[in-house]
C-alpha cells in the first residue's frame, strides 16, 4: 500500500529543550492514526511540523513523495489541516469562508461550487451555510474548520484535538465523520482522550517527552487489552509461591485479605490450572474473574515506565 506520510527521525529542539525526539512513522490511505499523548507529550508540535507550519530541527517528511521542506507547494498540495483552534474568520458566513478558502487552495473557479457542496454535505452544514461563523454553536465551528481542510479533496487530513469543549452529542457526530473520512483519505487524528482512540482509530501512537513509546494498530491493542490478569478471591490465605510456579503466571498482587490479582502472558492461558491449584489445595476458590485491561491501563503503564 502506498505511504501518504512518511515520517524519518523528526527532531525539535526549542532552545535546548527537545520537544519532539527521532520520531519516524507512515500514513496509508485508509488508516485513521491516533495520535496520542497527555499535555505537553510533543503532539502539537509533531502536527505543525506535519503540516508545514514548522520546521524541524532534523528529520525528513515527506507528504505523497514530496519532501516538505525541499518541494512545500507539492506536499501541502495533498495536504488538508485543521489545528487546535479552527482558523476561522467569524465574520464572514460559512458559505463565505468555505468560498474563500476554496480560492486559497487553488480550486479551480468551475469546481469551487461542487467542492464547497461537497464539504457541506460530509460535514452537516447545509441547513447553516448562509449562517455567520461567530454566531453557531462550537461544534458546528470545529465542522467548519473540519470542512476547510477536506475543500480541495487532499489525501492527507490532520485534526488537531478536534473535539476539545464539544459536548457529547458533538463528539459522536465529529467522531464519526472521522471515521467516515478514513475510508477515502489517510488521516492523523491529535489527542489525548483515549476513548477517541479507540472508537475513531484504526491505528494508534503514544507519544511521551517527545518520544513513540508504542505505534500498533487497534485490533493488536484490543487483543492485548482482552485479557492478562484474573482478580482471585479464596476462602484461606493462599500461597503465593506455589501459584507463581504456575507455567505462564508472571506476577501476582495481593488486593486485600485474600484476593489477589494474577498476571499471566496472553500467549498461554493459565486459568484452568490456577483453578485446579486453588482448588486441590484446600484453599477454597470463591472468586476467579478475568480482568480486561483498559487503554488507560496501557496508557498509564507505558507512561510510568518510559519515566524511570
Amino acid at each position: 500500500m502506498a505511504k501518504l506520510i512518511t515520517v524519518e527521525h523528526l527532531c525539535r529542539y526549542y532552545g535546548k529543550y527537545c520537544a519532539v525526539n527521532d520520531v519516524s512513522f507512515t500514513l496509508a490511505k485508509g488508516e485513521v492514526l491516533g495520535f496520542l499523548g497527555p499535555n505537553g507529550a510533543g503532539k502539537t508540535t509533531t502536527m505543525q511540523m506535519l503540516s508545514g507550519n514548522l520546521a524541524p530541527s532534523s528529520g525528513q517528511i515527506k507528504i505523497n513523495g514530496f519532501d516538505l521542506l525541499d518541494q512545500p507547494n507539492n506536499a501541502k498540495r495533498s495536504l488538508g489541516y485543521l489545528p487546535d483552534t479552527p482558523p476561522l474568520y467569524k465574520d464572514l458566513s460559512v458559505q463565505e469562508f468555505l468560498y474563500y478558502c476554496a480560492q486559497i487552495n487553488g480550486i479551480p473557479a468551475d469546481s469551487i461550487a461542487p467542492a464547497i457542496n461537497n464539504a457541506k454535505e460530509r460535514c452537516g452544514l447545509n441547513d447553516v451555510s448562509q449562517r455567520l461563523i461567530a454566531n453557531l454553536s462550537k461544534g458546528f465551528q470545529q465542522r467548519v474548520g473540519i470542512a476547510q481542510a477536506i475543500l480541495h479533496n487532499p489525501d492527507v487530513i490532520i485534526l488537531d484535538e478536534p473535539t476539545v469543549g464539544l459536548d457529547p452529542i458533538q463528539i459522536r457526530e465529529i467522531r464519526a465523520l472521522i471515521r467516515e473520512l478514513g475510508q477515502d483519505h489517510g488521516v492523523i487524528l491529535s489527542t489525548h482522550i483515549l476513548s477517541e482512540v479507540q472508537e475513531s482509530c484504526s491505528h494508534v501512537q503514544i507519544i511521551h517527552q517527545g518520544q513513540l513509546i508504542l505505534s500498533e494498530s487497534i485490533a493488536g491493542l484490543n487483543q492485548t487489552m482482552d485479557t492478562g490478569s484474573l482478580l482471585v478471591t479464596t476462602r484461606l490465605s493462599p500461597e503465593t509461591s506455589v501459584l507463581l510456579a504456575i507455567p505462564g503466571v508472571s506476577s501476582i498482587e495481593n488486593i486485600a485479605g485474600n484476593q489477589l490479582r494474577i498476571h499471566y502472558n496472553v500467549s498461554g492461558d493459565p486459568t484452568r490450572h490456577i483453578a485446579e491449584t486453588i482448588i486441590a489445595s484446600g484453599w477454597g476458590l470463591l472468586e476467579l474473574t478475568p480482568v480486561k485491561k483498559s487503554m488507560e491501563d496501557i496508557f498509564i503503564a507505558l507512561t510510568r515506565g518510559s519515566d524511570s
